[in-house]
């Protein structure tokens, strides 16, 4: 399948979660996807409301679950003032294939800039407990005088079978990408000083991790972005692909322009925070997608898994 057959094939989607209010700036969004060994879907979710300063207005992770991916119902719920935060950006839910244990990671923003936050590992992700959130992931703010990172958000996890990673939004005077690795999933040390992928192209602004499949040979890379010409370019997020062999080198598959944006756009195409999972002979392809009114939605699309393979 051709890269452009499968944006065409993902604008054939279904509504998985709607914005607790209709009204611009409320969004239902970042979705983390993992499925259980007897087939269980769980979908953690940030809820967004839009009164709040910017930055401070994730008021809650939003844990869903759905026997088939696509209908879910809510089973628990993780408000940011129980969490002791000022608000949510995108959160991460794995399993932990060693001990079984269900991983739920999150960011808020500190006093100086972002953080990576880690909740306590739980047997069923209805049992997160708010007041477990600790930071794990904090810029160093050297005072060199040089630009340097102030802060770490929305994270990606997978696990390799043989560490964890972790791809990060490094924020210094843009968004960049950041990769960190971990054994136990709770101490993490960066691969390398340099950022994953350049500010370039049609992504010249922002260049922000999505998602990562893995395939027969290397892994497929989701990766998002904006530019410096685009509307309101800290929100105006499309997403494009790229192919990595061993998650050190990547190779942009999508450098001219974005592969995917919202179908139904309004002041706004955003396609971002999408998370690829594969189960049994299908891709499950979970995305935030602004609607005409400037909320957004969580949308999920399906095709058949062969079809992602970037050289296939």
């Amino acid at each position: 399948m051709r890269l452009q057959d499968i944006a065409v094939a993902l604008s054939d989607y279904e509504v998985v979660l709607e914005p607790d209010e209709n009204t611009p700036e409320w969004w239902a969004g970042a979705p983390s996807v993992t499925v259980s060994d007897d087939g269980t879907f769980y979908l953690a979710a940030r809820m967004r409301e839009g009164k709040s300063p910017q930055g401070k207005r994730g008021y809650e992770i939003r844990i869903l679950k759905s026997m088939d991916g696509r209908n879910f119902t809510a089973i628990h719920s993780i408000r940011r003032e129980d969490a002791g935060v000022s608000g949510f950006e995108r959160p991460s839910l794995r399993r932990d294939p060693g001990t079984g244990k269900y991983k739920l990671y999150g960011c808020t923003e500190l006093e100086r800039g972002w953080a990576i936050l880690k909740f306590q590992d739980v047997d069923h992700p209805e049992d997160f407990d708010a007041g477990t959130a600790r930071t794990i992931l904090v810029a160093e703010h050297p005072k060199d005088g040089f630009v340097n990172v102030t802060g770490y958000k929305d994270p990606v996890l997978l696990w390799d079978d043989l560490r964890w990673h972790m791809f990060v939004i490094a924020l210094d005077t843009v968004e960049r990408i950041r990769h960190f690795t971990s054994d136990d999933g709770e101490s993490w040390q960066s691969v390398k000083a340099t950022p994953v992928m350049e500010n370039s192209g049609w992504h010249n602004f922002y260049t922000r991790p999505a998602s990562l499949v893995p395939l027969p040979v290397g892994y497929l890379f989701i990766y998002e972005g904006s530019n410096v010409n685009w509307r309101d370019p800290n929100y105006n997020i499309a997403t494009g692909l790229a192919y990595s062999p061993d998650l050190e080198k990547f190779i942009d598959l999508t450098p001219r322009e974005p592969l995917f944006r919202s179908t139904t756009p309004g002041d706004y195409d955003t396609w971002r925070y999408s998370d690829w999972i594969r189960f049994r002979d299908k891709l499950y392809i979970y995305f935030e997608a602004a609607r005409p009114n400037n909320t957004n939605e969580i949308r999920v699309a399906v095709i058949d898994a062969e079809a992602y393979h970037p050289y296939g």
